[in-house]
């Protein structure tokens, strides 16, 4: 009877550690249905209700939401600190690609393929409905992994991808900033961006079926909070339908 105490004891324990081993595992993320793009700038007076409504769309956990300051306006008298011309060119780029050239702030781009204008809700809300329509996630899976300073990149293809080709971007991101604004439109005014994209790296292409990819950590990274792994398809380089994306843990 005592060893028989002593193995359900045992039992007990083994049950209670692996309970608990469970909890300690990190939180799986949600497979994100929509990227969010807003591109803003620090000089434009109509872009902090956008931003707060890409403040407000990060905090969903089966959206992935993007700040990209523009530079184009820093000649009202305030030069954005966060701008980087090559979030310009990404903006222009899907407008070529789009062949409407619209180009402005605040401007929301859902899934690579659908503009609308960032301040405005609904729609915001109906671009992200147009874009998605019955699906619930977009159509690639892609499952991030850090381990001994690497992140691997892991692509599982689904029943319903896409099978164009499509590039594989990792982009730093600060998951929080504010920045007081001394001059320009919104002069005396202080605003918290969320999401700010600080970089785009292109480390890889996929062709189809599952594949694995591996960035170093810092890299990945960049000095940043966190980071964003985007799959995109690429018509003579300008972007186009995002097929897959995740998040570090780090900004969820």
């Amino acid at each position: 009877m005592f060893h028989d105490g002593i193995m359900v004891s045992r039992s007990k324990l083994l049950s209670a550690v692996a309970f608990f081993a469970a909890l300690l595992q990190p939180a799986q993320a949600d497979p994100p249905r929509a990227v969010v793009e807003l591109f803003t700038s620090q000089g434009c007076s109509s872009c902090p209700p956008a931003d707060a409504v890409l403040a407000e769309l990060s905090r969903e956990p089966d959206i992935v939401a993007l700040s990209f300051p523009v530079n184009y306006w820093d000649y009202l008298g305030w030069k954005d600190t966060l701008a980087h011309k090559a979030f310009t060119e990404r903006q222009k780029a899907y407008a070529h690609a789009r062949r409407d050239r619209q180009v402005y702030t605040p401007q929301m781009i859902v899934n690579g393929t659908k503009p609308c204008i960032g301040s405005d809700r609904a729609q915001v809300e109906a671009s992200i409905r147009e874009a998605t329509g019955t699906q619930t996630a977009l159509p690639l899976a892609v499952d991030l992994k850090e381990h001994n300073g690497t992140v691997t990149i892991e692509v599982q293809e689904t029943a319903t991808a896409d099978m164009r080709a499509a590039e594989v971007w990792v982009l730093p991101v600060l998951r929080r900033h504010t920045v007081p604004i001394e001059r320009g439109e919104n002069r005396g005014r202080t605003v918290t961006y969320a999401n700010v994209v600080r970089g785009l790296k292109r480390i890889g292409e996929w062709r189809g079926g599952s594949a694995r990819y591996e960035v170093p950590l810092e890299a990945a990274r960049g000095g940043a909070d966190g980071y964003v792994v985007l799959l995109q398809t690429s018509d003579q380089a300008r972007p186009g339908v995002i097929l897959g994306a995740a998040r570090s843990a780090s900004l969820r």
